[in-house]
């Protein structure tokens, strides 16, 4: 099987959070000789377990540990961007290719996948210019939009030019593109793709999510949150990393009750499940084929990758 294995590229498993997208993703590598990349926009972050919902313990199967990629990468006090994780994932993607196995990204985080999938073309944003900016203080508004139109390589047209900061950013970030309009997908083989979402019933990943926040509450989750706190997290940061960090810090400060964190989380991820959801059909009408299967039904996902293959 394996030495068919240049007819499929790179086997994509996605899905709405609470739809078992790892436990299959570990199926399938086990039983295609593969490793798994993190498509999961916080698991990349030490010491956050419970709230991204990492289950190590489930790249363990058969007494076979899975080898798993951009868990555990960052320190939570450090962004993290899609420009980052497309070279954190091509660098995976490299190394797995070299070992001689399949690689399988897995995740949830719809943006990510798609930037792959899609091959986004992006620019590391350049930081402020502080000497740049000096330089443009007396500048009108007028004269700006003309030292834009010079160093930009597009349609002036295609900027949002309604203020002179705007148009002061844009500047910084066309001198900055001769640094980085390198495409970094043309140097790699990766055209062949299988793309497998998890369908659920939406009813039964309400029931699904219910139970796994419970779990969360239950196992840790609010006292994980408290560690990191004690360990220098500024509780605004919470925000950043998501639904479960957000409302356990509304707890932490008293702004919510313990039945009103579980009750509000609740809604709050159903509602962003039905967001993924809309996420995967935009997906679809960019031209990406999702394979939609239950992920009960392994048998059906494992006869489709070996057609693939």
């Amino acid at each position: 099987m394996l030495s068919n294995k240049k007819n499929l590229d790179c086997i994509v498993i996605t899905g709405a959070t609470a739809t078992g997208k790892t436990k299959v993703a570990v199926e399938v590598a086990k039983s295609f000789s593969g490793e798994i990349i993190s498509a999961d926009s916080r698991q990349i972050y030490k010491g956050m377990d419970i709230g991204t919902g990492k289950d190590i313990n489930e790249y363990e199967t058969d007494g076979i540990t899975i080898p798993y990629h951009l868990i555990d990468i960052l320190d939570p006090n450090e962004n993290y961007s899609v420009y980052q994780f497309q070279r954190d994932f091509l660098n995976a993607y490299n190394k797995i290719n070299k070992n001689s196995k399949i690689p399988i990204l897995c995740g949830g985080t719809g943006l990510y996948i798609e930037s792959i999938l899609l091959k986004y073309k992006l620019e590391n944003a350049p930081g402020p210019n502080v000497n740049l900016r000096k330089s443009f203080e007396n500048l009108s508004k007028e004269k700006l939009l003309e030292v834009l139109e010079k160093v930009s390589k597009k349609n002036i047209k295609k900027y949002k030019v309604d203020t002179r900061n705007r148009i002061i950013r844009n500047i910084e970030v066309e001198l900055n593109r001769c640094k980085n309009g390198l495409d970094i997908f043309n140097e790699v083989k990766l055209n062949k793709f299988l793309v497998i979402g998890m369908k659920t019933d939406r009813e039964k990943n309400r029931i699904l999510i219910k139970k796994r926040l419970l779990d969360r509450l239950d196992n840790g989750l609010i006292e994980e949150v408290e560690r990191l706190l004690k360990e220098g997290l500024n509780i605004s940061r919470l925000n950043y990393f998501g639904l479960e960090y957000k409302y356990v810090g509304l707890y932490l400060k008293s702004e919510l009750t313990f039945n009103e964190l579980s009750e509000k989380l609740y809604i709050a991820i159903c509602q962003f499940a039905k967001r993924q959801d809309s996420w995967f059909r935009r997906m679809t009408r960019r031209g990406i084929k999702i394979h939609w299967i239950s992920p009960n039904d392994i048998e059906k996902i494992i006869k489709l990758i070996k057609n693939a293959i």
